[in-house]
């Protein structure tokens, strides 16, 4: 079965990369085209807050970017952003572009340590936070970042966790961004001529909320409501006093949305599209969706920071019927199994197209080993059906999804084995219906006693409070090995019987 999304306009290069046709050349550039179409339009709503047009936008990022200029901040210099979700964090993320620089989001939920190895990694000299004033200037013009940017140069470094316990930061080019939006607008069956509005439940830092949902309404000329944090009462009311027709976010948000009191007596009539992503969902929440919203389309997104976010989608018709898919391969996309196993047909993930980062900033060795010949090696144990859908099957590197933020193993078990009376420790992911997976530690102590809480808060001063585990089991036998020392964790998953959450 072919993949049921738009393909016209697509050129294929010497390369072998498909491409979209008529994209605008940068970010700047489409920002521009938006606002002489729709000045008045609202872009922005901040939940409780303000309310910004497109021709406001345009300026007051234009006064952030000549207050970066005033500040020294030059073209390509990378600026870091450790703001929560509001109106702040997008002019913040313009006005470095207008400026002729590059954004570097920050995971607000990163303690300092892991906070000030992005922004020394990035080589950031500017780090705008929470609670002093953007840098204000006068302003500049489009034309003043627009004539140096073009379609392959960088915008913005997005940080992602690593195998080793040091983010990488993929190097996100105009062109993967600007190839991203076209891919949304397809996939998801958008109108071009009509008003949109999405509800950012999502943090900015992450590519869900900032490229699929605050820069595809950008270049539609749509709205963005924005929920500085997360609160599902404030969610469901936002639906309807906002008539909000775009919703996507993690299944996790959706389970709480459709178990809350007041679902029943909320007017979804407004949604028309629902996309989810970022985490395994099962197909009884699926239905619950469907059932819940039944104006709306429903569709299952998949993708990576090194992807720009969509790489793959299931479009409505397959939703429920293949809920355990990732969907079709987007128009611009190549998918390929590397080295699938004979008889499940089992392999790493492999993805090429326009949406593919240019590399990790700073990592060479790390860029040469996963990006190979135009295809970018994700990691991801997948499979192709007879249908042409892509299932993600397993986790080459041992990652955990918890609720559309990635842990990784080592990661926290490097934080939990510094603690002294921690011997050895395996951190594998437990499942869990609202989140998808859950952080879960096996730790075999040095002694008769431990204090869990005490090696908890322990590692919970190198780690962000969504990596520390919530389950822990003390076991007083060694970890299961090979002959050769490795950690056998599909046997330590089996052998495991975990209690009640520890929070």
């Amino acid at each position: 079965m072919n993949a049921p999304f738009a393909t016209d306009g697509i050129t294929v290069g010497a390369d072998g990369i498909k491409r979209y046709d008529g994209l605008a050349t940068n970010l700047v550039d489409a920002l521009e085209g938006t606002v002489d179409r729709a000045p008045d339009e609202v872009v922005l709503v901040e939940a409780g807050g303000e309310r910004v047009t497109y021709s406001e936008l345009l300026t007051r990022a234009g006064r952030v970017a000549g207050g970066l200029r005033d500040r020294g901040v030059g073209h390509g210099d990378r600026v870091a952003v450790r703001m929560a979700n509001g109106n702040d964090w997008v002019l913040a993320f313009w006005g470095t572009l207008l400026a002729g620089s590059v954004v570097v989001p920050v995971n607000t939920r990163f303690t300092d340590e892991e906070a000030a190895y992005v922004v020394d990694d990035s080589g950031a000299v500017l780090t705008l936070v929470d609670g002093a004033p953007l840098p204000d200037g006068e302003p500049l013009s489009a034309d003043d970042a627009r004539h140096d940017a073009g379609a392959d140069d960088l915008a913005a470094i997005f940080y992602t966790s690593g195998t080793t316990g040091f983010p990488k930061g993929a190097m996100t080019t105009h062109a993967n961004f600007l190839s991203n939006v076209e891919t949304c607008i397809r996939c998801l069956g958008t109108d071009r001529t009509r008003h949109h509005t999405t509800l950012i439940s999502v943090p900015l830092f992450h590519v869900t909320g900032c490229n699929s949902q605050l820069l595809l309404m950008t270049v539609l000329g749509g709205t963005s409501v924005i929920m500085p944090a997360f609160d599902v009462g404030q969610f469901l009311r936002l639906i309807e006093s906002e008539r909000i027709t775009y919703l996507i976010t993690v299944p996790a948000i959706y389970w709480l949305a459709l178990n809350h009191p007041d679902f029943a007596g909320v007017d979804t009539s407004s949604v028309e599209v629902i996309a989810y992503g970022g985490a395994p969902i099962s197909p009884d929440l699926v239905h619950q969706i469907r059932d819940a919203f039944p104006s709306a389309r429903v569709g299952n997104g998949f993708g990576l920071t090194e992807t720009s976010s969509v790489a793959t989608f299931l479009p409505h018709e397959d939703a429920a019927e293949h809920a355990d898919s990732v969907g079709y391969p987007a128009p611009v996309v190549d998918v390929r199994i590397a080295e699938p196993d004979a008889d499940s047909g089992v392999g790493e993930l492999e993805i090429r197209g326009p949406n593919v980062v240019a590399g990790y900033w700073n990592k060479p060795h790390q860029t040469a080993d996963t990006f190979v010949h135009g295809w970018l090696r994700t990691g991801d144990m997948g499979r192709i059906d007879d249908g042409g859908r892509v299932h993600v099957v397993d986790r080459k590197k041992d990652m955990i999804n918890r609720g559309g933020e990635n842990v990784y193993s080592v990661e926290v078990e490097n934080a939990l084995v510094r603690h002294p009376d921690v011997a050895e420790v395996a951190v594998i992911a437990v499942p869990d219906e609202v989140m998808g997976e859950k952080v879960g530690a096996v730790i075999v102590p040095r002694g008769a006693e431990l204090d869990v809480e005490a090696v908890l808060a322990s590692a919970g001063e190198l780690l962000a409070d969504f990596k520390v585990p919530q389950y822990v089991v003390v076991r007083h036998e060694a970890l299961p090995r090979n002959p050769g020392g490795k950690l056998l964790k599909p046997a330590l998953r089996s052998e495991t019987v975990w209690g009640e959450p520890l929070r």
